[in-house]
């Protein structure tokens, strides 16, 4: 009974969280911004959001390969979009979907530690460009002259918050660079004594580092990560054109930081809740009321509830 009720209180906590939300806003005020949604935006957004993870699924998937996985592109979409409703459907944000993931990969032979670390390096290599790209973006708006939004952030950093920011940017990209490096070079490969399945877990840590073509890996995760984070940032972005948000590019880049990540948080339901909380902070840092940035923020979550409805019913149609 203990897991039931721990999901039973995401779940409350979620909807608490959104009632509030919801609440505080004014429903009524919402529901006319939402009724003037333009269309044509919203179907851009959601090929945005399809698109996005598509390319989050292939990323996956040569990670895998890469790990020893003997799967293919077909397969690794399949079980994605499987994740993808089990995260949305369920509580526990990405947790559900992730340990599903890992499960499927492992029974295909893939030892459960390197199916745990395929899952768990895609879903950190995402969070971690974006905020990335999303230190880049404020960089370029504080350079710009065009972050009047974010002058705190600017008045705290002095006159050189531009450059700052880009460092963090440069830095967070090359960190893991640097790690992955280290580990190759100051960690000795360990001598092969038996089958992977019998060495301790940081003995076949050293030796997917030592793996073969590991800096194409990270340039791959580089790039796949980075198209998935901006596809993302565009489906955010539709939503508000959608509904009569006007900001400049770097501003959603910087905004889908705190917005994204608190959707991640597995002490809500599919990112409902934490995810308008965020978007309300954020987005009214640039000016944008409640009810609009609200708004934007369902919007975000409906694309990926259309997707989770499809992946659910690959869950229905093939067990596994």
């Amino acid at each position: 009974m203990r897991p039931r009720a721990r999901a039973a209180a995401r779940i409350a906590l979620g909807a608490a969280l959104l009632a509030l939300l919801l609440w505080w806003v004014d429903p009524r005020a919402l529901a006319l911004v939402l009724r003037g949604a333009d269309p044509a935006w919203l179907a851009l957004g959601l090929a945005s959001a399809v698109a996005a993870n598509v390319a989050s699924a292939l990323r996956w998937w040569a990670l895998a390969r890469w790990l020893g996985a003997g799967v293919r592109a077909g397969w690794a979409l399949a079980t994605y979009f499987r994740g993808v409703a089990i995260n949305a459907l369920l509580p526990g944000a990405v947790v559900g979907g992730d340990l599903y993931r890992t499960h499927a990969l492992a029974r295909t032979g893939l030892p459960l530690l390197e199916a745990g670390v395929s899952v768990l390096t895609d879903r950190l290599s995402g969070l971690w460009l974006l905020v990335v790209v999303g230190a880049a973006a404020a960089a370029f708006g504080l350079a710009a002259g065009e972050a009047a939004a974010v002058a705190p952030l600017a008045a705290m950093l002095g006159g050189h918050g531009h450059g700052v920011l880009a460092g963090l940017a440069l830095l967070l990209l090359l960190l893991p660079l640097a790690v992955l490096l280290g580990w190759q070079r100051g960690v000795a490969r360990p001598q092969a004594d038996g089958g992977a399945a019998e060495r301790p877990w940081h003995r076949r840590l050293v030796l997917i580092a030592h793996r073969p073509r590991a800096l194409a890996q990270y340039s791959w995760q580089v790039l796949g990560s980075t198209a998935v984070q901006l596809l993302s940032i565009g489906t955010l972005a539709c939503g508000g054109a959608a509904v009569g948000v006007d900001l400049p590019w770097w501003a959603w880049a910087a905004v889908a930081v705190p917005v994204f990540l608190l959707a991640t948080l597995p002490v809500s339901f599919g990112g409902w809740g934490t995810r308008e909380a965020a978007a309300i902070v954020a987005l009214g840092a640039f000016g944008v009321g409640a009810p609009q940035a609200v708004a934007v923020s369902m919007l975000y979550g409906l694309a990926a509830l259309a997707q989770a409805l499809g992946g659910l019913g690959l869950l229905l149609g093939r067990r596994g």
